[in-house]
């Protein structure tokens, strides 16, 4: 069996509650034990122990596989945050409000984000049909690559 890469869980456990980047973990395991750790390790020990994710993957909120020119964009930065809301995550004030103004937008255009990766613009608003039930147009096939690494068995 390989040796343990994990020195001290306690204090890995600690790091996670203080909202360490798994950058942050690589390099300080890199600098303290002389260990090298890929940001993958991290999110495997926080699965395994049971520990709260510090972002949102919401699959029925960002179905699509966003192409990476798109994934800087507004909208899709704000379903992000959507994510976290739901998930119950902290959120800082400022983004709080623009959420809230965001949400205060689509209420008033009465409009749902769509997402078409063959454009340039990638993501629209589109208006809301009878069979919009959320904050997005639905696709008819969910294509997102990355699950959310809670729901393994799924």
């Amino acid at each position: 069996m390989p040796a343990k890469k994990i020195q001290d869980e306690d204090e890995v456990i600690r790091w996670f509650q203080e909202g360490w980047t798994y950058d942050e973990m690589s390099a300080e395991y890199l600098r303290k034990y002389n260990i090298e750790m890929k940001p993958s390790a991290w999110g495997n020990f926080r699965y395994r122990k049971g520990l709260a994710r510090r972002i949102a993957r919401d699959d029925l909120l960002i179905p699509w596989a966003v192409k990476r020119e798109h994934r800087s964009l507004y909208p899709l930065m704000m379903l992000r945050l959507e994510g976290r809301k739901r998930a119950g995550l902290p959120m800082d004030d400022d983004k709080a409000k623009r959420l809230e103004s965001w949400h205060r937008m689509l209420k008033e255009e009465n409009a749902v984000v769509h997402y078409e990766p063959d454009t340039e613009e990638g993501f629209f608003y589109v208006p809301r049909e009878a069979a919009d039930e959320d904050i997005i147009r639905k696709p008819e096939k969910v294509t997102t690559l990355r699950r959310n690494a809670d729901r393994r068995d799924s």
